[in-house]
This record gives structure tokens, sequence and C-alpha cells, in this order.
């Protein structure tokens, strides 16, 4: 039996999920609040019970109470089982000695921030492994102090379920994963989506679903999962948002038996591409053949589909993919749209690009400790400035997708200062895309006296587990600022061997890891030296991983790269994790740099063959990725292929002229990719990508059609 959290419902309403007598059944129809995002404000999925959202969402201290302690909410009222999430915890009463409790869990102390006597700032503990999922009781108790324990009764709930990631862009397409506790999930199992079934769903065991997400719109959205009699339903579990996270598209599936089924959509837009045309075999002669309906789907019935071979799907303007020996019976393919005048209708441009972020705000304080109870403090951690051309400040920042991005300042608007208004600390207010965010901030001296700032961190901070909503504004955020930057990471690099054209200098960074969610970009952490590296590669300035970075990890990347302007040929190691700066961190294993022998350089392509090979000495390479670029940029043709040096033959695609590439110059992009823990027969958009690598090279060919 599964409940929903029950500070979501009016008072005196229960909703049991189990089919009981006098009972609401919800079964497979979730429920929705009132403040889903949607048409008809019950989400666009329709149907659904419309409720009231309960009580509000900050509740003020009960004073008509006569006991001085209490403990009235939580906000959220409810996360996933392994915890992780920011929850600020309402009542009255409480002391800067507050300690709290999630059922017998007691908080990590490092991780509470006692705001004023009636809130205090957790991180919500994992559910014990034995646990089931459901409500637990939330406990408050000022130091040692007995007399001031108290307890809310089932104050917070830990969802059966939770997807990875929780969000994706609203046309969907992104696989989620989605893990449950204590669930007995079989082949009979839907889950849905904001009411709306996912586009394709694959069991992975009683504990793991695959869930190709259905397109949606912006906001904030229930998952439903229905086994049988049994309903699990979490709300606020997954965000439309429009972004790209690249956990999308690709292979799923049984292996190949006699059947290929190949959905087709537009990578802008999510729409169906009716009338793409899809190819099974690397030969335009004898290839099995199909064209996608009006939902973009095409089904190839064929007794010799029973082992891998090249499928290669292309629209009218819309850029091709080929997947080579491709093994399984499903194909999702995102086509990138021509952005030609050729391909607009009625004279207008393609419809692709032009939307709103759809990106939120989140409010608060950064905090430092206390000078007296609930007092704010002083930036204890951070030097005073030395000249008038210094002064104290802070920035906090959305954790980045990406490890290797640089650390970019600020304008002077965004920055916290001593002098900022604040009651527990100092207030902030910054943007970030929607879904559960980790937050970081950084603090120092800015020294204004060049053209551009310079800014020296000293200490920082972060939170995890933030929800964030498109358009809206989360406040109440406290980061605590107890973090110094004092520790430092020393890198011993192996770097490729340059080769005519390069690499001729090493890029290296470090970045700290804030849960599932993202990376902190701290200053500083980004070194230049010229290749070949002599000694070692040092940093200082990272914060240690305890307290509220428990459980985080470094991440740290080297990028052999060619020219001031980081260009190809290039060797990337993207990350490299470790939990501490006690010893020397090993950076091998780069990738070499492919050689392109097929077509030659500055030479024909015969629309056909390909042929690549990447000298030895360096990583296995687990994917080539090659994109032919045409009509300066305008077209484009992926292929993807496992394994490293290799021979390719396509289909030839010039007898269409629908779908065919326009005749010129060509550029041909070679990535060769080291993937942990790669599966080709559950193959991701975003492993064909450098974000998904762990290791990846790249180097450009010019050739002509």
């Amino acid at each position: 039996m599964r409940f929903a959290p029950r500070s979501l419902f009016p008072l005196g309403f229960t909703a049991v999920v189990a089919g009981l007598g006098a009972c609401i059944a919800i079964a497979p129809t979730p429920i929705h609040r009132q403040t889903d995002s949607g048409p008809d404000a019950g989400g666009a999925g329709g149907g659904g019970i419309s409720l009231d959202a309960g009580p509000p969402p900050n509740p003020e201290p009960d004073a008509s109470t006569p006991d001085p302690h209490t403990v009235s909410g939580t906000e959220p009222s409810h996360g996933p089982f392994p915890g992780g999430g920011r929850v600020l915890v309402h009542g009255k009463g409480f002391t800067s000695k507050a300690r709290v409790w999630f059922g017998a869990t007691e908080v990590d102390k490092a991780t509470v921030i006692p705001v004023d006597p009636s809130r205090v700032q957790v991180v919500a503990p994992p559910l014990p492994g034995a646990a089931m999922p459901g409500p637990v009781d939330v406990t408050v108790q000022n130091g040692d102090d007995a007399s001031t324990r108290r307890t809310l009764a089932g104050g917070y709930v830990y969802d059966a379920l939770y997807a990875a990631p929780d969000s994706g862009p609203v046309p969907g397409g992104t696989v989620i994963e989605i893990a449950g506790q204590g669930t007995a999930w079989n082949a009979t199992t839907v889950a849905r989506i904001d009411n709306k079934p996912c586009t394709t769903l694959t069991v992975g065991g009683p504990t793991q679903l695959t869930c190709t997400v259905p397109p949606g719109s912006p906001g904030s959205k229930t998952i439903t999962v229905t086994t049988g009699s049994e309903t699990i339903l979490v709300l606020d579990a997954y965000t439309y948002a429009d972004s790209d996270n690249g956990f999308k598209g690709g292979l799923s599936g049984a292996t190949l038996s006699g059947q290929l089924k190949v959905l087709v959509y537009d990578n802008f837009t999510g729409n169906p591409v009716p009338g793409a045309l899809v190819l099974a075999g690397s030969d335009i002669a004898t290839a099995l053949t199909a064209v996608a309906d009006l939902g973009g789907v095409a089904v190839i019935t064929d007794p010799t589909l029973n082992a891998p071979r090249t499928v290669t799907v292309s629209g009218k303007c819309h850029s091709p993919i080929s997947f080579v020996a491709e093994p399984v019976d499903t194909v999702t393919a995102y086509l990138d749209p021509v952005l030609s005048p050729a391909c607009a209708g009625m004279g207008d441009p393609p419809p692709v690009g032009g939307k709103p972020s759809n990106l939120g705000q989140v409010q608060g304080e950064i905090v430092w400790p206390q000078t007296g109870e609930f007092k704010k403090g002083g930036w204890s951690n951070v030097p005073l400035p030395v000249s008038q051309h210094e002064h104290q400040a802070a920035y906090v920042f959305a954790a980045s997708s990406d490890p290797t991005a640089p650390f970019q300042l600020p304008g002077a608007g965004s920055a916290v200062l001593p002098t900022s208004p604040g009651d527990r600390g100092y207030q902030f207010s910054v943007s970030a895309y929607a879904g559960n965010r980790s937050l970081y901030a950084v603090a120092g001296i800015e020294d204004d006296t060049g053209s551009s700032p310079k800014f020296t961190a000293y200490a920082m901070g972060a939170v995890s587990g933030v929800p964030v909503l498109p358009g809206q504004v989360t406040p109440q955020v406290f980061i605590n600022m107890s973090k110094t930057l004092d520790q430092a990471l020393s890198m011993s690099v192996s770097p490729p061997l340059p080769g005519p054209k390069g690499p001729d200098r090493l890029k290296g960074s470090v970045a700290v890891r804030l849960g599932a969610d993202g990376y902190a970009i701290l200053p500083g952490m980004a070194k230049a030296p010229f290749l070949p590296v002599m000694g070692l590669v040092t940093f200082v300035g990272l914060p240690a991983l305890d307290g509220d970075l428990a459980g985080s990890v470094y991440v740290s990347s080297a990028r052999a790269v060619t020219g001031a302007a980081d260009g190809a040929p290039m060797s990337v190691i993207r990350r490299i994790l470790s939990i501490t700066t006690s010893q020397v961190l090993d950076v091998s294993g780069f990738v070499t740099v492919a050689t392109l022998t097929a077509p030659a350089q500055n030479g024909a392509w015969d629309g056909k063959h390909l042929a690549v090979s990447f000298p030895p000495g360096g990583a296995p390479i687990d994917l080539t990725v090659l994109d032919v670029q045409a009509g300066n940029g305008l077209v484009h043709w992926t292929i993807a292929s496992p394994g490293g040096s290799q021979a390719i033959t396509l289909p030839d695609l010039s007898g269409n002229p629908d779908v065919a590439l326009p005749p010129g110059p060509l550029s041909i992009a070679v990535y060769g990719g080291k993937i942990d823990k790669l599966d080709y027969k559950k193959l991701r958009y975003r492993q064909m990508r450098p974000q998904g690598m762990a290791a990846y090279s790249l180097d450009y060919f010019d050739a002509h059609l």
C-alpha cells in the first residue's frame, strides 16, 4: 500500500491506493494538485482527480498552542528514499542548537542550519535500507534538553520511487530510469508521466524501469506506476522545461528477431516526422525499407532481421543518422531540421528556436556561523580587504552540467556583499533550470584594479535538492558558508604524443560533483601548461569533502588541445573521480586521435564508404562517431558505430534528393569515445556527444561530394 503525502490533502482526507472499500481508489488515474501545470490546472493529461493543495507551503507557528515547543510541518513534505534533499522544518521554540531526526535517524549536524525560532533547514537522511518508504516522524530537540523534544507524526514521506534524470524538454523523448524501493514491478506494470503513459517502457527488474517520457507541458508533474491493483503516485517527480539534457533517443528493446520498429521525431519540436525513410542495410539496392506514418512510426517485418545491421533514418529537410551494427528491435531517432530557406513553408523559417527558457528563480540567504542567537554572522573565513581596490564579495551559482566548464564571474549586480540585507544571512537571487537543483556559493576578495575584476575565493557552501519550477520563485533556501577552500590536488598527467597537427598544450581542471545534479565550478581550478608536461600539475583552492559536502567527489579533467583556441586535434579525459587530496592523481588513459583514410584528405567521397583508424597506445575505444557536415554545416549525417578502427559502408542516399547531402565541400568530424559501462543495445544520444563520454578524441578532415 502506498500513501500520498498527507500534507497535500485537505484536513481529514486520505487517499488509499489499493482499492480498499470506502476509500477513493485512484489506480490507474493519478491525483493532480491544483497547483500542477496544465491547461486546466489539473495537469496536461486530464482526467485526474483535482484536490486542494492542503496546508499552505510555509506554515506559520501555531500561536494558539500553549506548548512553547512544536513541530508543525516540513517543506517539501516528501522526497526520494535515498535522501539528500533540502528540507525546511517549521515549528516554534527552536534554538541555535536544534537537532532533527527523520524517524530514528538523526540528521547530520553539519547540514543543520537553524534559521530562527520557527525554521531549521536540514538535509534529509537516506531511508534505512531495510525500511519501507512512506511516512516517518520528524522530531526536533534543542541540544541535549529532552524537555524540548517534540515530534510531528508522519511529518515527512519517503517516496517509493524517483526518476533520474528528473527533468527534460517539453517535447518529451527523455529516457529516464525510475527506481523503486520495496516494489514488485513486472511485465504488467504501466508507468505514466502526468497521466500519459511512457512512450516506451522496459522493466529491468522489480525495482527498476526505463521510461521514454511522452510530450508534456512546462511544469512539475506526477509519476504514477501501476502494477495490478497497486498504484504508486509521487507528486512533483518530473519537470518539463525547454532544455535538452541528451537523455533521449537511441537504441532499446529486445534483440532483433524478425521485426524492427523505428520512431522518428523532429529534434527541435519533438513532433513526428511522417514520410521519413528508414533503411535497414548498408546497400541501397538490397536494404529493407519502410516509410514513417503520420505518427512518425515505421515498422519493418522480415525473417532476415535476425542479426545486427546498419539502420539509417532520413527525412525531407532533416539531417540523416545511421546506427552501424544496430542489434535491437527499437530505434528512436531525433532528426535535426535543416535550417534552410528551401525547407521553409510559405516563406517562413522552420519552426525552431525562439522558445523561452522557462527558468525558475531561487531566493534565499548565504549564512555564516552566528555571532549570537539567530544573529547573522560575519564573513569569518574570508580575509579583510588590504587596499581600496578590494572588497569582500560572494556569488551564487546553479550547478553546471559540464565539469570542464570554465569559471565565469557574473556581473557586479549579482554580487552578495557584507552590506546585503538578510535576517539570518545575506540575501541572494539566482536563476536555474527547472528540476531538483543543486546550488553553490563562493565568497572571497574581488580586486577591481584592472580592466576586469579579479576574484580570489576563500570559502564556499552548497545545498542540493532545491525544487525549481519554470517561471516560479523558490524562496527560503539557505547556504551554509562553512567550507574553507584550503585543499590542494596534484595531477600526474600522461598526455598523448603530439602529432604533426597537434595537440600542443594541456588544459587541466578540477570541479566538485554535487550529488547527481551537477558540478561546482570554482575559480582557479584551471591550468594550461604546454606539452610535454614537466612535473605535477597542482590545483590549490578546493574544499574538504566532509560535512555538507559529504558524498561529493572531485572530478578532474584534462584536455590535450591544439592552439590558443583549444582546437582540434584534441584528446580529452572528462571525468577522473577522487575523494581525497592526499594522493597524487594519475591522469592517464587518453584516447588517441583518429586518422580518416576514406575518403582521403581533400579527396572525393563516394557517399558510401568511410574508414577510420586509431593509432595504438591509447585507451580502448567503445564508440566511434562521425559527423559528415555539408552545405556549410546546414546538413549533417551522423554515424555511430561500436568500437574503434574500422571500415563502414552506408547506403548511398544520392539517388533520393529529398534526403541526400548537397554536393560540395565536406567537413568530417571523427570522435573516438570511451564511455563508462557502454551497452550499445541501450545507446543514448547523450553518449554520442562529448558530454556523455568519459574520454574522447576529435579531429576534422576535409573532403568533397
